[in-house]
């Protein structure tokens, strides 16, 4: 059985990104955590998997 993670894209104004997210349905919520996609572009979850990622072509300024 394969399963899979959702995979959230982000723009450059939605960081810092967090987990749950607020679109999650409240029975799902772990406790947030803040995950850096600034070095890499993509940070996945310790919770629930669920990966995210900047969208192609964002930049992000001020982090470094």
């Amino acid at each position: 059985m394969t399963t899979t993670h959702p995979v959230v894209e982000l723009l450059a104004k939605d960081l810092p990104a967090f987990c749950p997210n607020p679109q999650m349905p409240v029975w799902s919520h772990h406790p947030r955590v803040f995950l850096d996609v600034s070095h890499t572009g993509e940070a996945m979850c310790p919770y629930c998997g669920t990966r995210y990622r900047l969208k192609a072509g964002e930049v992000v300024k001020g982090h470094a």
